[in-house]
């Protein structure tokens, strides 16, 4: 098993046992692979949730860009959904798990058909 198999794997388990949520894994690989290299960087892979410039940068460089919609409150909204969902004491909210959430949250799988 490679790493990134064990990052996805990582993520899986944090979906299933923090988020409640049974993972769709082909949709969970191409949203790890969509990260590109920031999986394996400590500061990248991760969403500093407190900070409200980081949620900005995932609005705008994800829910805008990748995801092609259009800027609005729902999308803060339904980042600070997602946060709330992986647990605010949760130290590491790992940006796959919630650029995942996000994407099922808007119904938005086929940008990764």
């Amino acid at each position: 098993m490679g790493k990134r198999d064990e990052w996805i794997a990582k993520y899986a388990d944090d979906l299933t046992n923090k988020c409640g949520m049974t993972p769709d894994m082909p949709l969970l690989t191409k949203v790890t692979i969509g990260c590109g290299p920031a999986i394996y960087n400590a500061d990248a892979q991760t969403v500093a949730a407190g900070q409200e410039s980081e949620l900005e940068l995932v609005k705008k460089n994800f829910l805008m860009k990748k995801l092609g919609m259009a800027d609005g409150p729902e999308l803060m909204d339904a980042i600070h959904k997602v946060v709330e969902i992986y647990g605010k004491s949760e130290r590491n909210k790992y940006r796959a798990v919630i650029y995942y959430m996000l994407t099922k949250h808007f119904g938005k799988e086929a940008v990764y058909g």
